[in-house]
């Protein structure tokens, strides 16, 4: 490809659009170098379950004749490449949830934010890959194998909305859009060098299947703060598919204030967590980067424990069970391992166990709630780990970092405690690369419904260390 064609594919949407509305750039231009980017790189990352790519090229020319002829008639994202994760249904397509046992579906419904985004002028263009149903950090499907990380491809993707992560950091989508049940989002940002946001609990509706679970979250991935945000302003606001919407609609500006004088409050482990050294070089760096803005970071004590991350998989758990218990007659040996495992753990779960829950919440919150009145936001790493290799199995009791072992699933993920503390807004930001070329990531968390301060921190820190530059070199080590 090209090399101002391959720099179309990593033109930001806001950029797009002012070069559309201006005619120095056409979305039949844009479209087709993503495409071209896509037919290049896709079989080697596995990132794609359906492509669009006809349709998308005749919806290109109908928004090039729409910002010719009637400019005033032009939407929010008009024309935009988007990617859309195949765990979110629309109406006729294809759409799998990464499992053998959705393969060849068609949904029947649009859900809520992909149909906003549809109907702001995004035009659909590929469909990405999740692990199966949405249940894993790492996106390997027994229907649609691996997907890998650009930057190295012996190392995970991160999930569940890997494919998602890898289209965006690899330049074969504008936008792209992810679920967030426990990290979901923020992990295929942090591992593929991208800009991740798990918006607040209510501030984007849930479609009808999962209306009213707290811990589930839609929102952007994206290779800008900016982007994101203008995808925030067409996917946010009340909607009669769930009834825990918010009626309040959020408006992010396209601009950021700075942020000195604020401040930050800083962990590297919650109080138990075991974070790999190089992530922890890249987070003290991040500390550097707050401080030359102006801010004053303080070391902060969550004072969490493993109860944080048990009462998380208790809900993970419950929840997979009461939804997919249903498949395990036919599906049984179909499923993937630790999908299977997480049904079985959660049909054995008690009530008051799963109630219990809460107890935890409201001591988590005890200690992160004064904290984020104190600090204009608080920050973290996103992954005790850079990445897991591409072939890593999450059933491996010998697992470790630093030579310490790490509980089965997700105990690389430093994610989930605030899908239970879900009223939170937490983006997902690059701080640098480990020594194996993978990216890796930081947090920001505000109080909560405060969508604009993580949004300015954010723009703050890519103004300071801007990432949209770097591109992978898909290699292997």
């Amino acid at each position: 490809m090209a090399c101002e064609d391959l720099d179309l594919c990593y033109i930001t949407a806001t950029q797009a659009i002012e070069a559309f509305k201006s005619k120095s750039l056409s979305p039949v231009e844009v479209m087709t170098a993503v495409i071209a980017r896509c037919e290049d790189v896709n079989p080697t990352v596995n990132a794609f379950t359906d492509t669009h790519f006809e349709r998308a090229l005749e919806m290109a020319r109908h928004a090039e004749r729409r910002y010719s002829t009637a400019p005033e008639s032009v939407r929010p994202l008009e024309g935009i490449p988007v990617a859309i994760k195949d765990f979110h249904p629309i109406t006729g397509e294809l759409t799998t949830f990464g499992s053998k046992a959705f393969r060849g579906f068609r949904a029947a419904y649009t859900a809520p934010t992909v149909q906003r985004l549809i109907d702001a002028g995004a035009i659909v263009h590929a469909r990405t890959t999740t692990s199966e149903f949405a249940f894993s950090g790492i996106t390997r499907t027994p229907l649609w194998g691996d997907t890998l990380n650009p930057w190295n491809l012996n190392f995970t993707s991160g999930g569940s909305s890997g494919g998602a992560g890898v289209a965006t950091a690899a330049g074969m989508t504008i936008l792209a859009d992810g679920t967030d049940g426990g990290g979901s989002i923020r992990i295929p940002a942090s591992v593929n060098g991208v800009f991740g946001y798990k918006p607040p609990f209510g501030r984007n509706p849930l479609d009808a299947s999962h209306a009213g679970e707290t811990l589930l979250h839609y929102g952007p991935i994206t290779r800008s703060v900016v982007d994101a945000a203008l995808m925030q302003n067409v996917m946010s606001g009340p909607h009669t598919d769930d009834i825990c919407s918010l009626r309040e609609k959020l408006e992010l500006p396209s601009t950021f204030e700075g942020i000195e004088g604020w401040k930050v409050g800083f962990t590297m482990d919650f109080g138990f967590m075991e974070v790999d050294k190089e992530v922890q070089k890249n987070t003290m760096a991040a500390v550097e980067v707050f401080e030359s803005l102006g801010c004053t970071v303080d070391k902060v004590d969550f004072n969490w424990n493993p109860g944080s991350r048990d009462a998380w998989l208790t809900r993970w758990e419950g929840m997979f069970a009461a939804s997919l218990e249903h498949l395990l007659p036919r599906w049984r040996f179909d499923l993937d391992p630790g999908l299977l495992r997480l049904i079985e753990r959660g049909k054995a779960l008690s009530s008051t166990r799963y109630y219990k829950t809460d107890e935890i919440c409201r001591e988590m919150y005890r200690t992160l709630g004064p904290l984020l009145e104190k600090y204009d936001v608080v920050i973290c790493p996103t992954t005790a780990v850079p990445a897991v290799k591409a072939d890593h199995d999450e059933l491996d009791p010998s697992f470790s970092i630093n030579g310490k072992p790490i509980p089965l699933g997700l105990g690389w993920a430093m994610t989930n405690p605030f899908n239970l503390l879900s009223q939170c807004p937490v983006a997902s930001i690059p701080t640098g690369f480990a020594s194996s070329g993978v990216p890796t990531g930081m947090q920001i968390i505000a109080r909560t419904f405060d969508d604009l301060r993580v949004f300015r921190a954010s723009a703050a820190f890519e103004r300071a260390k801007p990432w949209q530059h770097l591109r992978p070199s898909f290699v292997k080590s």
